[in-house]
């Protein structure tokens, strides 16, 4: 068994995450994305999916992205 990173749990279908070349092991996706998804800049979001960028900034949607005065991003055309 292996114990998880993020809550500390000791389970047996434990899995492991490679990330820029770290080996990161958890428990659930939930520690897995708690310990390793990038957070909105404004809202703090974990962000699952592609999110947006600008600056080394990331965003969750266009709308938080708007009210940080970034204008040119867009969630979709």
């Amino acid at each position: 068994m292996a114990k998880c990173e993020a809550c500390g749990n000791d389970y047996d279908k434990s899995f492991e995450v490679v990330m820029q070349g770290k080996t990161h092991t958890f428990d659930s996706f939930e520690c897995a994305i708690f310990a390793l998804a990038p957070a909105c800049t404004r809202c703090g979001v974990r962000i699952v999916g592609h999110g947006l960028e600008k600056d080394g900034q990331m965003f969750c949607c266009n709308h938080c992205a708007e009210h940080m005065g970034i204008e040119e991003l867009r969630d979709r055309a």
